[in-house]
């Protein structure tokens, strides 16, 4: 069904915003035999060209970015101080395990006051980022030879499955990584109506600043993001609340708190997938945006653009949860909108 080996390669290569070296040298030697031209641009988002019949351009969008942390602060103890690069509910992060990215790789634990010496109002707060700090188990002396204020830090967690489900850190937004290097390969063979720009942006989870920059760059006609978003069909959720649901198929933008989708793009992806039967359902997100945001307005035109989203629980957390079969979906749904772009009615009616 899916590349399972590829997708758990995809999801633990490390890449905080502004530090994605890794997983765009790992990107880069994944496609290259799918397309026609590659280029970094100065933000260091990849711009993959693969040439179409026609001159009219299609970005693709997926961020290799994941939420991660900065190492503002080393004490005189040797713990470190950190603040977040990206989005995190701090419950999220009591003991867990992340990767100090310094002159080389060190296993750090995120530490906190421990429950049994809190007053009863510190028991009942929730707890913030600033509660937390990164015990490396080395003293001071040995943590400043091989760590500096500025280094990133990660998420330590590798890629399992789980019944029909992948659990992972950095699903968001490795699965769509992952899912347009599929769509890339699965469509080598594939002449396109129209030139396809598949970019993998940066420093997407701290303003979808890479998006905003390509799109300028490429001036696309059509856009579509790949990007995750919540599924919360766990216990306790109202039906209103769920977004999305797990195994009810890839999820069809229409709108979140950074974008109204384009009518069209819309109506567009929902007609591949009933014609193609590909499970979909659709999403409304009220919080969040993505890098549709970056390709619809940033553009000197302006683009006709929508999102393709991968249902996940557990958002934001080290353990981010995504059903095979809608990854799959997903796949098929991206591949079907290129091939056919080109014979749908794109006019304002």
């Amino acid at each position: 069904m899916i590349n399972v080996s590829l997708l758990k390669k995809t999801c633990e290569v490390p890449g905080a915003p502004g530090f994605e070296q890794r997983i765009r040298q790992f990107v880069l030697g994944e496609i290259k035999p799918f397309v026609d031209e590659i280029e970094i641009d100065p933000m260091g988002s990849i711009i993959a060209l693969k040439k179409g019949r026609s001159a009219k351009k299609v970005m693709v969008a997926a961020h290799l970015d994941e939420i991660s942390f900065i190492v503002t602060h080393i004490d005189d103890d040797g713990f470190l101080r950190i603040h977040t690069l990206g989005g995190f509910d701090p419950k999220t992060l009591t003991a867990q395990r992340v990767i100090v990215h310094g002159r080389k790789d060190l296993i750090g634990v995120m530490g906190s006051k421990p429950i049994h010496i809190m007053k009863p109002e510190e028991r009942n707060k929730a707890p913030q980022i600033n509660d937390y700090f990164i015990d490396l188990g080395m003293r001071k002396e040995e943590v400043v030879k091989l760590v500096a204020v500025g280094d990133p830090v990660t998420r330590e967690r590798e890629l399992i499955e789980m019944g029909e489900c992948v659990n992972s850190k950095s699903i968001d937004n490795r699965v769509s990584v992952f899912i347009l290097m599929e769509a890339l390969r699965e469509l080598k063979e594939v002449e396109l109506p129209y030139d396809l720009y598949a970019v993998f942006t940066v420093q997407e989870e701290v303003g979808i600043r890479g998006a905003i920059s390509s799109s300028h760059r490429i001036d696309p006609d059509f856009g579509i993001a790949v990007d995750t978003t919540i599924a919360f069909d766990v216990p306790g959720a109202q039906p209103f609340e769920m977004v999305t649901e797990l195994g009810k198929g890839a999820a069809i933008k229409i709108m979140d708190s950074g974008v109204i989708c384009d009518y069209r793009m819309v109506n567009y992806l929902k007609e591949l997938a009933k014609k193609n039967n590909i499970k979909w359902q659709p999403e409304i997100l009220t919080g969040g945006a993505t890098d549709t945001l970056g390709i619809q307005r940033s553009g000197k035109h302006g683009a006709i653009a929508g999102a393709i989203s991968i249902p996940t629980r557990h958002i934001h957390s080290v353990i981010e949860m995504a059903h095979k079969e809608d990854i799959r979906s997903c796949i098929d749904l991206l591949k079907e909108s290129l091939k056919g772009m080109d014979g749908f009615d794109w006019s304002h009616g």
